[in-house]
């Protein structure tokens, strides 16, 4: 079975040839296309207009994951700094190319320098991922984390509720602790709840409201299920912890 780490790999190297097929587009267009590379070009004619915002959702994700420092730099190339008050070839960015905002500059040069620099970042993401200097305890954890909930599915079908229920409580409880951490949130309790892992990382920003009621409502059945005092847990309800929890660990980092 593949691993996280393996699978983080494979990603990155999709992300990164989508992201040189788009440049060789916007540099096709540029350059005077001789016949024998005409089969070529058109092959990713369009790809840049096809594939960027697709691309520009996953190639985020991962740079604010693996280098955090690197993602506002990433985001400017794509949306630039804010207000303008003029458009030239200094502010123009990636999204007035996408918008149809042409100017009397070289628009098309423009898009694709700084759609090289987020190439650039996100090859410093490849790198910092295999990087001895990398932490992989997130990873080997996610990896643990997917046999757990695994074996949650195993028992809810064979129709242990509340065991399969407090397993995956103790899966999500880990994952906030993580991310708490990761997020240098300081929990003045010892031993802390699930509920104050949630409430803390509201109160730091990490979660908005809506996620923070979600994981309320799967700490309720988790506290369902833990409880021998409280009504039985149902299936559904046991199913919609396990897949929340699993939408969760690899959502919310």
């Amino acid at each position: 079975m593949p691993s996280n780490l393996d699978r983080y790999r494979r990603s990155l190297n999709r992300l990164a040839e989508t992201g040189e097929e788009m440049l060789v587009d916007l540099s096709l267009r540029e350059a005077s296309v001789e016949p024998e590379q005409q089969t070529a070009a058109e092959r990713v004619k369009g790809s840049f207009e096809r594939n960027y915002q697709r691309w520009y959702t996953e190639a985020a994700a991962v740079v604010e994951q693996l280098i955090p420092a690197r993602i506002d730099e990433f985001q400017r190339l794509y949306q630039g700094e804010g207000k303008r008050r003029s458009i030239d070839a200094e502010t123009y960015n990636i999204q007035d190319w996408l918008a149809g905002r042409r100017t009397p500059h070289n628009d098309l040069l423009a898009a694709a320098m700084r759609l090289k620099m987020q190439l650039e970042i996100l090859r410093a993401a490849e790198d910092r991922l295999e990087s001895s200097l990398f932490d992989v305890r997130r990873i080997v954890q996610a990896d643990l984390f997917d046999s757990q909930l695994d074996a949650c599915r195993a028992l809810a079908e064979c129709g242990f509720l509340r065991a399969a229920g407090t397993v995956a409580g103790v899966v999500l409880e880990k994952h906030l602790q993580q991310v708490a951490a990761g997020h240098d949130i300081a929990i003045r309790n010892s031993e802390p709840t699930l509920n104050e892992y949630n409430d803390q990382l509201k109160k730091a920003g990490v979660l908005d409201v809506p996620a923070w009621r979600r994981i309320q409502r799967l700490a309720d059945i988790r506290n369902l299920c833990g409880h021998q005092k409280h009504r039985e847990p149902r299936g559904r309800e046991v199913k919609e912890l396990i897949e929340g929890v699993d939408e969760i660990i690899r959502t919310l980092f």
